[in-house]
């Protein structure tokens, strides 16, 4: 328990060190790929989000997502990658090879779904190699090439706004 602290406590700073001089580069590319971090802490409903995407024309084989979990019992088998802090060593980095395989990926865009900053989650999406990176906006503006000011329970609304402004900016 105590362990977990300091090492949250390390991650956080981690990550505020590499915050610190990030520069946002962001493509004029259409979208074609979509990356998702879904934290399943607040929600598990991951699949209505997905749907919701699926809505503006996106077919699944174009989604890709990873989960993030508070905990994760060494029992439990998921049809879906999964991650939790156990995932991360000391030094900041993901020691999975899902998570490293989501990472590797080069989505067109990238949307992290969750409005609590979590160490975890953060550090994730920064470490994303996706052109176009969307979040809430109760998160690190730094992160982002763009926000939404609404909450992870309304994935309507989000997608709604999201797809809006995607138009308007000619990505998709």
């Amino acid at each position: 328990m105590f362990s977990n602290k300091i090492k949250d406590f390390i991650i956080k700073n981690n990550v505020k060190k590499r915050l610190s001089n990030v520069k946002h580069l962001a493509s004029n590319d259409v979208i074609k790929t979509i990356g998702i971090i879904f934290d399943e802490t607040e929600s598990n409903d991951k699949e209505s989000l997905i749907k919701e995407i699926q809505k503006f024309g996106f077919q699944s084989n174009q989604i890709d997502f990873i989960v993030f979990r508070e905990k994760v019992k060494k029992t439990e088998v998921f049809n879906y990658p999964v991650f939790s802090m156990k995932d991360i060593n000391w030094n900041a980095s993901f020691q999975k090879d899902e998570v490293k395989q989501f990472l590797n990926k080069n989505f067109d865009l990238l949307i992290s779904y969750y409005d609590v900053e979590k160490p975890a989650l953060v550090l994730l999406t920064h470490s994303s190699k996706a052109n176009f990176k969307v979040g809430f906006a109760n998160v690190d503006n730094r992160l982002h090439h763009f926000m939404i000011q609404s909450n992870a329970k309304n994935k309507v609304v989000f997608t709604d706004e999201l797809f809006k402004y995607l138009k308007i900016l000619k990505k998709i």
